[in-house]
């Protein structure tokens, strides 16, 4: 017999790919050779941001297969993108099986799927290959979205995810609190994005019955009531950016190693890192408020400016406050994008003004840095309730009555949270019971240890 041969598939985002990519290399440690897919949009940004720090891909190869959309379409769409998929990708990818089958003396023995991705469930069953689906966010949402036809039949929401009245909601009383407004598909797009994603949620609902696996980017004692709201779903988590030699793996920017060396220089718990993922967007003003934020706290800062953070496709060095530049070249910094697993482990680290994407979120957790929720979008919401109401180890942000968050509220709350001792002592419990997990005869081991045996 040859090697087992797995197919991992995420959902097109930054945040699913990476995750999914670390549990690939997990995977290759064992023994298995593993065909890695995205979509050719996202295949070329992996490739072309892995071209200065090469990886040792041996067991993991990097392939791709398009989403029938032009190069030009902007893949932060989702509505567009989700449609695109259903209707192109299935046939793409059942013709990628088969021509590897046909060349390659280790064929495909199981897929491993984003959930998002349910409709691939499909085709290992028509082709008659082993299915696992793999869960990349918090527990809770999953739970939430296991429930939607609860909710729909308690009148919470309609048919189309649209909540019949804005209320707090909770699933079961020890989990975080839920507002209907920031239900994960209500809070992307437009109407008709949102009733997009809510249908692909229905359909991977019905695509699950059959998965004998569902693996979660999680630990159990993080959030044990979700857990025990879906028993299948099984913790494997933290799964952390970079394979066994600590590269980069899956990033859709070239990292900036030099903010390891910056950080050098400074003093333990000193430094303030700011980063908000790969779609957030500010606005002019609100980027300038921001910027003078940093400047007001006084303390160095580490500060991740996408490309198009500011919406355009170019850095926008322009869009910085007159003078900002000049103010804070001693002690701040602004990189593209950064080696984050890597920074969030230096000594250096006070705190982190995070998104709150789940993958952020678990890397400040495994590193015991306090963080300020500032979320954006989607599932950031219900990450930012489990920081700041659940687990007390960060601080949410206020918005004014125009909405922004101003440079004085910023400020306030970095000095509040770089103050409560609290905080911080919680921050290390939680990263202590995430090495546990992940240790020998920790729960989150013992689950991708039974899953490398089914395999086997």
């Amino acid at each position: 017999m040859g090697k087992p041969h797995m197919l991992a598939l995420p959902f097109p985002a930054q945040g699913h790919v990476i995750p999914l990519m670390s549990f690939s290399h997990q995977l290759a440690d064992h023994g298995f050779k593993i065909t890695f897919v995205n979509l050719d949009f996202h295949h070329a940004r992996v490739m072309a941001a892995l071209r200065d720090s090469p990886t040792d891909c041996e067991f993991v190869r990097l392939v791709s297969i398009s989403d029938g959309l032009p190069m030009g379409e902007d893949r932060n769409e989702l509505g567009k993108l989700s449609r695109a998929m259903f209707s192109v990708m299935p046939g793409n990818l059942a013709e990628l099986i088969g021509k590897i089958n046909e060349s390659d003396d280790d064929k495909i023995t199981c897929i491993i799927a984003d959930e998002s991705m349910g409709w691939a469930f499909d085709i290992a069953d028509k082709m008659g290959i082993r299915k696992a689906a793999f869960w990349p966010a918090a527990a809770a949402l999953n739970a939430l979205k296991s429930h939607s036809p609860m909710l729909i039949e308690a009148g919470t929401i309609d048919d189309k995810g649209v909540p019949t009245k804005y209320e707090i909601i909770k699933l079961s009383p020890t989990m975080p609190e839920m507002n209907t407004a920031h239900f994960v598909w209500h809070c992307v797009g437009d109407l008709d994005t949102q009733q997009t994603i809510f249908q692909c949620m229905i359909q991977t609902n019905q695509a699950m019955k059959g998965v004998e696996w569902l693996l979660c980017n999680s630990f159990y004692e993080l959030e044990p009531s979700s857990f025990d709201l879906v028993p299948k779903m099984l913790p494997i988590g933290p799964l952390l950016a970079g394979n066994r030699h600590g590269q980069p793996v899956g990033n859709f920017w070239p990292e900036d190693s030099t903010s390891l060396s910056w950080l050098d220089k400074h003093p333990p718990h000193s430094v303030i890192y700011v980063a908000f993922g790969s779609f957030t967007v500010f606005d002019h003003r609100q980027f300038h408020e921001l910027a003078l934020g940093l400047e007001l706290s006084g303390r160095p800062f580490l500060w991740v400016v996408r490309p198009d953070l500011t919406g355009g496709p170019n850095r926008p060095t322009d869009a910085y406050p007159d003078g900002f530049l000049e103010r804070v070249a001693d002690r701040g910094r602004m990189v593209g994008w950064s080696p984050q697993q890597k920074v969030l482990a230096h000594t250096s680290l006070a705190c982190f003004v995070t998104h709150c994407g789940w993958n952020s979120t678990m890397e400040g957790l495994t590193n015991g840095v306090p963080l300020l929720c500032w979320p954006y979008f989607a599932d950031q919401f219900l990450n930012r309730s489990y920081i700041s109401d659940v687990w007390k180890v960060g601080l949410g942000l206020n918005q004014d009555s125009d909405g922004i968050i101003s440079k004085e509220e910023i400020k306030k709350k970095l000095e509040e949270l770089l103050s409560d001792g609290g905080i911080r002592t919680r921050a290390s419990e939680l990263k202590e019971m995430a090495k546990k997990s992940v240790s020998e005869g920790g729960a989150s081991s013992r689950n991708f240890n039974d899953f490398v045996e089914w395999i086997k």
